[in-house]
C-alpha cells in the first residue's frame, strides 16, 4: 500500500518538473540522481532523504517548500 504522502508528493515533482520543460532524464542528471530513482520517487514509491529534497529543489530552481503540495495549514501545537 502506497503513502499517499508520498504520492502526493511525487505528482508535486513531476508536475514542476514538466513546467519547467525538463524530461524525467535531464531532471535525474540535474538532481544528481539515477533517471530510475526518480521514476520512483514521482510514482510516490520512494521515502526520499531530506537531502536528495534539497537536491530536487536546486535540480528546480526553486525553494523546498515549493515541493510540496499546497494544504490545509496543519495546526501545529507546542509542549513548551
Amino acid at each position: 500500500m502506497r503513502d499517499e504522502k508520498l504520492v502526493a508528493f511525487g505528482q508535486r515533482v513531476r508536475e514542476l518538473r514538466k513546467n519547467k520543460g525538463l524530461s524525467q532524464e535531464a531532471m535525474a542528471a540535474l538532481a544528481g540522481v539515477d533517471r530510475s530513482y526518480m521514476g520512483h520517487i514521482e510514482r510516490g514509491e520512494k521515502n526520499i532523504t531530506l537531502t536528495k529534497i534539497y537536491q530536487i529543489s536546486e535540480a528546480l530552481s526553486i525553494e523546498v517548500a515549493d515541493l510540496f503540495p499546497r494544504t490545509a495549514t496543519p495546526s501545529v501545537t507546542s509542549s513548551d
